[in-house]
């Protein structure tokens, strides 16, 4: 099951976010998220959050919609985009799509891209979709294929701890068996070379940034 999340952060092009959904998609709002749902013109299936954003008439509104509403305390652990993609692998979802991750606060920008890294999303294709750009995880024992053209934007860097065993195709500066270590920046700014890419990962937790040619 495909399931789009709509967290708090920029939308970006409302034409583009919205080529991201499809029929059946699981629709999940990170609290304020909300609001990209009705730019959207969107029925969200579950809001997750501290909900302080809505009022006692919206609360009504969206359940007579069948509108899930999970409220969480104000004071937690997880963000409300953790909360929400949990909420998603919960139902079943194998796929997620996220819109609005990045935003004006680098500190929660930050953290959205590390959740690519969570334990709970192992085995979900989870991807951060900024308008042309896709961030995604890919761990030891996966494999990656990347769309596009030539000219595409690709950048390879390491989530956590060093990434052994890449082995790459289509990409102008290829890997064999290489590897990509924690904190330095050689994976920046590599380039499609073909319609395909496509890449390997022998240990580690890859993230895979593709920016497309608009």
């Amino acid at each position: 099951m495909r399931a789009i999340i709509l967290a708090n952060g920029d939308l970006g092009d409302p034409v583009w976010a919205r080529r991201q959904f499809q029929p059946g998609d699981l629709i999940v709002c990170a609290d304020g998220g909300l609001r990209h749902a009705r730019t959207l013109g969107l029925s969200p299936h579950a809001i997750v959050g501290d909900l302080d954003s809505l009022d006692i008439d919206e609360r009504e509104q969206l359940a007579t919609a069948n509108c899930q509403l999970l409220a969480y305390p104000t004071r937690k652990n997880e963000t409300d985009l953790e909360l929400a993609l949990l909420y998603a692998v919960e139902r079943g979802a194998t796929e997620i799509t996220v819109l609005g991750a990045v935003g004006d606060r680098l500190d929660q920008t930050l953290a959205n891209v590390l959740l690519l890294a969570h334990p709970a999303l192992a085995d979900v294709k989870v991807r951060l979709v900024v308008g042309a750009t896709t961030a995604q995880a890919v761990r030891g024992g996966q494999e990656c294929l990347l769309h596009g053209v030539s000219g595409d934007t690709v950048s390879l860097l390491p989530l956590r701890g060093n990434v052994t065993g890449i082995t790459t195709t289509g990409l102008e500066y290829g890997l064999d068996n290489g590897t990509l270590y924690f904190a330095l920046a050689r994976g920046i700014s590599n380039v499609m070379t073909a319609a395909e890419a496509r890449l390997q990962v022998g240990e580690g937790v890859l993230l895979v940034i593709h920016s497309r040619q608009t």
